[in-house]
């Protein structure tokens, strides 16, 4: 045990040109700025270990953007380790499009396959033009400018670093929800009606606690918070401008209220199957979202949030974490912590791939025929949509043909009494609950989305009930992989608790 030193950095990451808007089957372009994109990061440090923590406003973290960070740090002079490095996206859906591919890519994505596939006369037809805008940002101008911002980032937090001390708290917002609704005939659907009498439940549960870690300097004064949350950024993920989503509003408020030299370093804990809206008291968003997956019919009026997939639900959801960040606050009664034990492990997990048999690739084959001859005219984003779930049985069997694991990075950190434990899914919260009950630390923050971009990882449960999220082709690793993934998790966090 020895004394800690803590540095913090933030950097913009926003493209100074219109930026094609990542995370939605329709193709978007930005027209405005809501609010600026950041990376966030506080570097901690003692003799015994270090940790770099990374947030960025970013739909994802690809595995080729964290390699092109790490080779930039090689060789550094100032004792950084770049394998120490833990940088996590928030899910944004209103952030860029870049230049990135997963640890062991698969050669086709769903909109290239089904290209592929079409018959003479027919061509698959953007909604607006991404493909060769010169007034919108290239996928390769975005990977360069993220690639040197977040070098820059993590070097200046680095750099930052002086003594200070740490108190670690909880809070309760709600803003995550289950998104998937369960029905009588044994299927859920991501975003599923649920004003219907084949309505069952919603699948799965939801978690409205915060992990907070307040970070203090010398004279203890407070430079910034961590807040882990169970749930992605995707209130306005449907819109036209450029947004960190509610993390941004909860940023504004904090830096109101405390100050504008305290960060906020935002984490998105396991919520594969969570997010901001409501299923339960759906309230019409104010334009059309463009999703297949999100049309409703005629529905009644409820008085409720406004809808989370505008401005206005938005801000509410960014105003209850600020809120209980500062309540919290206000509250603590908690002695700082300036010695502790830092151990940071990192190691590959290997992970077995979701195999798709081949019954599953006749069937899909059969499917994806007759949806291309009985569609009239050319092709869009709608009818990637509708194909999904059988392109992508198609693209797992021809990926399963040379791969069989799945590498997967994973950090399990000690900082005090607290664990940390990373992962790079879109993981169910079902999983999360496992770890965070049975580990040994007095708490334990989950960052998933990290250090790569693997898929959701789904429970059976979810993979009996199918679609978005939980198809074969939603992510590389199964419900096998995510009980082996909680097991090792669990075995690393506990084995640095129980000596």
């Amino acid at each position: 045990m020895s004394k800690l030193q803590f540095g913090w950095s933030e950097v913009s990451i926003t493209p100074d040109k219109k930026i094609s808007l990542a995370g939605q089957f329709a193709e978007r372009i930005s027209e405005y700025v809501e609010k600026p994109l950041t990376a966030t990061a506080l570097a901690v440090s003692n003799e015994e270990d270090q940790m770099v923590l990374v947030s960025v406003d970013l739909g994802s973290l690809g595995w080729s953007l964290l390699q092109a960070v790490r080779e930039r740090l090689a060789g550094n002079t100032v004792g950084l380790d770049p394998m120490k490095i833990i940088i996590a996206a928030i899910h944004t859906h209103t952030g860029p499009v870049y230049r990135s591919r997963s640890r062991q890519p698969s050669d086709v994505s769903l909109r290239q396959l089904l290209e592929s596939l079409l018959p003479a006369g027919k061509k698959y037809v953007e909604k607006v033009n991404v493909s060769s805008n010169p007034e919108i940002a290239s996928p390769d101008e975005v990977t360069e400018l993220l690639t040197e911002r977040l070098t820059q980032v993590i070097l200046e937090a680095w750099a930052n670093r002086a003594d200070g001390s740490y108190v670690n708290a909880f809070g309760r917002a709600a803003v995550g929800m289950c998104r998937r609704a369960a029905y009588s005939d044994n299927t859920a659907q991501m975003w599923g009606e649920t004003n219907t009498a084949v309505f069952d439940a919603l699948e799965g549960g939801s978690d409205t606690g915060i992990e907070l870690l307040y970070v203090y300097n010398a004279d203890n004064e407070l430079t910034g918070v961590l807040a882990n949350l169970a749930c992605p950024a995707q209130c306005v993920q449907h819109r036209l401008f450029v947004s960190p989503d509610f993390w941004g509003e909860t940023k504004m408020l904090i830096r109101k209220h405390f100050g504008e030299h305290v960060f906020l370093l935002p984490f998105c804990s396991a919520a594969g199957d969570q997010c901001p809206v409501d299923l339960v008291r759906w309230v019409e968003p104010e334009s059309d979202l463009n999703d297949p997956n999100c049309k409703r019919n005629n529905p009644p009026a409820r008085r409720a949030d406004p809808s989370m997939f505008d401005l206005a639900g938005m801000r509410k959801a960014g105003k209850r974490v600020a809120n209980e960040i500062i309540e919290i606050y206000d509250e603590m009664e908690y002695e700082h912590v300036s010695d502790a034990d830092l151990v940071h492990h990192v190691r590959d997990m290997q992970l077995p791939i979701r195999r798709a048999t081949l019954s599953d690739v006749k069937k899909a084959e059969a499917n994806i025929k007759d949806y291309l001859r009985d569609v009239q005219g050319d092709v869009d984003y709608n009818d990637v949509a509708n194909m999904q779930v059988n392109l992508g049985i198609l693209t797992r069997f021809k990926y399963q043909e040379t791969h069989d694991i799945l590498d997967t990075e994973v950090h399990t950190l000690k900082l005090g009494n607290i664990a940390f434990a990373t992962n790079p899914f879109e993981l169910f919260l079902d999983y999360g609950n496992q770890i965070k009950c049975r580990s040994l630390a007095e708490q334990t923050f989950l960052i998933q989305l990290c250090n790569g971009a693997e898929g959701y990882l789904p429970t059976e449960k979810a993979e009996i009930h199918g679609h978005y999220s939980a198809f074969i082709g939603s992510g590389y690793v199964g419900h096998v992989g995510g009980e082996q993934l909680v097991r090792e998790t669990l075995k690393d966090i506990n084995g640095m608790f129980s000596k």
